[in-house]
């Protein structure tokens, strides 16, 4: 395992000040919506953002171009954001990117083939707990609530296996995530949206594997944050909880603030 050296609590000194002197108007601010807006939750029906984020995240959606890129669909994810950002990009950049409804389309009758499929190769009255997700253009397969999770992980990977086409598989949190190999991923959603915005930097906040795929990116025009302190993570810093996103999403607005007023075109519903 490479553990990331340069990893930096954000509300450091040092830090902080690098991420003052980085975000103005001409940055586009992405978030992840599990585990990062949003705390964990048992079932992901029930995920809530808390009052207090909500509001700070509100304020940022006002004054600066804002994007939400997260492995649930669009649709759901608006339900549990309760606010239109300019950007909304669901199933992990599989959906709702600008020019790519074709696409997805595609994506759309791959993932519901898999779930033919595994419906044979995981039979409802054998998955033990296991939960079959289809989201539109990808498909999670969770296991948090079965009895023995390395026997049903074991047994889902090998129903994966044999899956044609093969996905682009990505693991997480008890979860399997299916992903059609040509879907674009969070980091290539992320560069296509600075293009379509004409912002000149990004800054993201994720908290897991499919977030990598922006971590890893290596462009000094991004500005990337892991919730929880990963030494594995290839992001450049970390908060230590979720629950300091409020303080995040606060100390940008006041940044901004300072900087001046965003003079851009006014955030828009994507419904």
């Amino acid at each position: 395992m490479i553990m990331n050296e340069r990893l930096s609590y954000i509300f450091g000194n040092s830090a902080l000040s690098k991420m003052r002197d980085f975000i103005d108007h001409s940055t586009l601010f992405a978030f992840d919506l599990d585990g990062t807006l949003a705390p964990i939750a048992p079932k992901p029906c029930v995920i809530g953002i808390p009052d207090s984020i909500r509001q700070e995240f509100s304020l940022l959606n006002e004054q600066a171009v804002v994007a939400v890129i997260t492995g649930r669909s669009c649709s759901d994810a608006l339900y549990h954001l309760g606010i239109s950002p300019r950007y909304l990009i669901g199933n992990h950049g599989a959906e709702g990117l600008p020019g790519w409804k074709d696409r997805e389309n595609e994506f759309f009758c791959i993932a519901n083939h898999w779930q033919s499929q595994l419906d044979n190769l995981l039979p409802i009255n054998n998955r033990r707990g296991i939960m079959i997700e289809n989201k539109g253009t990808t498909l999670s397969i969770h296991y948090r609530y079965v009895c023995n999770i390395k026997h049903a992980h074991k047994m889902i990977l090998q129903a994966i296996d044999k899956l044609d086409p093969q996905p682009r598989r990505i693991g997480g949190k008890f979860i399997e995530n299916l992903i059609p190999v040509n879907a674009p991923d969070k980091g290539i959603a992320l560069r296509i949206l600075m293009q379509k915005s004409q912002c000149q930097k990004a800054f993201f906040v994720g908290d897991d594997e499919t977030d990598e795929d922006v971590f890893r990116l290596n462009d000094s025009n991004l500005f990337t944050i892991c919730v929880g302190r990963n030494i594995s993570s290839n992001a450049l810093f970390y908060l230590r909880e979720q629950n300091e996103i409020k303080r995040l999403i606060a100390e940008i607005n006041s940044v901004l603030r300072e900087k001046g007023k965003y003079s851009g075109e006014e955030p828009t519903d994507i419904f």
